[in-house]
């Protein structure tokens, strides 16, 4: 077997070295597959235990006060902004320079508003404090605010954590096999299945981030089929979803009625302050937080060089292990509450709070090695690199990578 690409030939009676991804080799026990780039992957060797050992005591720590100490910090910071972009823009004379002005406020809510749907997501994960009442109070009022129901995505979430990058049972950003597409078309050529153009690509990145969250959300679109089931049936604002167990039913129940209140205060909102105010200080920042969520969790977990696996190839430290962790600079680091540049650790260990995070990074590197996954490219270029370059996976050995018709690296 051999393939040609970027230089690097494989076959099954040599051992190559490639770009720190891994050695071919002869052990059946180890497996290795070939990346988009032409890279060899080979899939990790440690266990969940060396990681877990290798992180000191102290990550696992959580402080209420310190936490909520950010959630304060991220709503001054919104009001400040809210404040003064609705007393000062209207003196703008140019109409021209007021709508420029009232977006750069919005994009600066959102933000912060992004910021604050971290601190829930920590809160469904217990690390925000060990008290597990307080989390899930904080985290329902503030993944209400931004529009997403907290104990639906808690649930579905805790799921995704638990079979990250396992075909079968993951729940969100599950790439399409080459011969599932094959197989539901009636073409028998990939390349007349996906008719991609840059104009079509960027139609599609468009409608990704303004309204991927809400197609996941509302129809489970990058999940698990669920077969018989149609996509309101799968939604995540559906107490009887089959993402959800009949112990849940009622916690979902209080997540639709979470955003049932937010609907009708951003309804007083209007009614009291005006269409203007409302849309400048709530729903642009609403769309831009939808799109930073699809932005940055996407990213996480496409790249050219992640794998997928099949179940009988899964194990929790690989998948945990077939996550990225990228750089978004002062904002992601400070904003972010450091969420893209520690995601690799996140999935190893979620109950850690974010302010540990760092550290216990920086420790698990020593176990990971070649395995650990980091980038500082542009984060706007690697959306639009992985979009074209990640369109479905190919794999025979059930390691997965990703591939593309686009010409792009490894040819399907």
């Amino acid at each position: 077997m051999s393939a040609v690409t970027t230089g690097v030939s494989v076959d099954s009676t040599r051992v190559s070295k490639t770009k720190n991804l891994g050695t071919l080799t002869e052990n059946p026990d180890v497996k290795t597959a070939i990346n988009t780039n032409g890279d060899v992957f080979t899939a990790p060797d440690y266990s969940f235990k060396q990681i877990l050992d290798a992180i000191p005591k102290h990550c696992f720590e959580r402080s209420l006060p310190w936490s909520l100490h950010y959630v304060f910090r991220d709503i001054a910071a919104m009001f400040v902004i809210g404040y003064v972009g609705t007393t000062y823009i209207p003196y703008v004379e140019s109409k021209f320079l007021r709508f420029v002005l009232y977006n750069v406020q919005s994009f600066c809510i959102s933000l912060f508003g992004f910021g604050l749907w971290i601190l829930a997501h920590e809160c469904g994960h217990g690390a925000f404090s060990k008290y597990q009442n307080v989390n899930d109070f904080v985290g329902w009022v503030l993944h209400s605010y931004v529009g997403v129901p907290y104990f639906s995505w808690k649930y579905s979430h805790a799921k995704h954590h638990q079979q990250t990058g396992n075909m079968q049972k993951d729940t969100v950003f599950i790439p399409w096999k080459k011969e599932e597409l094959l197989k539901n078309s009636e073409h028998d050529d990939i390349y007349e299945i996906i008719h991609d153009t840059p104009i079509y690509a960027v139609v599609k990145l468009i409608g990704q981030q303004i309204g991927g969250l809400q197609l996941y959300l509302s129809t489970n679109a990058t999940g698990q089929p669920y077969p018989g089931w149609s996509k309101i049936g799968k939604s995540h604002f559906n107490p009887s979803s089959p993402l959800f167990t009949n112990e849940q039913y009622w916690y979902i129940l209080i997540s639709d009625l979470g955003l049932g209140l937010v609907v009708l205060g951003v309804y007083f909102w209007y009614k009291q302050l005006g269409g203007l105010n409302m849309v400048v200080n709530w729903f642009v920042p609403y769309l831009w937080i939808n799109h930073w969520l699809v932005f940055v969790t996407f990213l996480q977990h496409t790249d050219p060089t992640l794998p997928h696996y099949d179940d009988s190839e899964w194990s929790f430290a690989k998948g945990a292990a077939a996550t990225i962790d990228r750089d978004f600079g002062f904002i992601g680091r400070h904003i972010f509450h450091g969420i893209i540049d520690t995601h690799v650790l996140h999935h190893y260990v979620s109950r850690i709070p974010f302010y540990n995070a760092e550290e216990a990074t920086d420790a698990i590197k020593k176990v990971m090695g070649q395995h650990y996954r980091s980038t500082d490219e542009n984060m706007w270029k690697s959306l639009w690199k992985c979009l074209r370059s990640c369109q479905f996976v190919d794999g025979n050995n059930g390691i997965y990578m990703y591939r593309n018709t686009n010409g792009i690296g490894v040819a399907p």
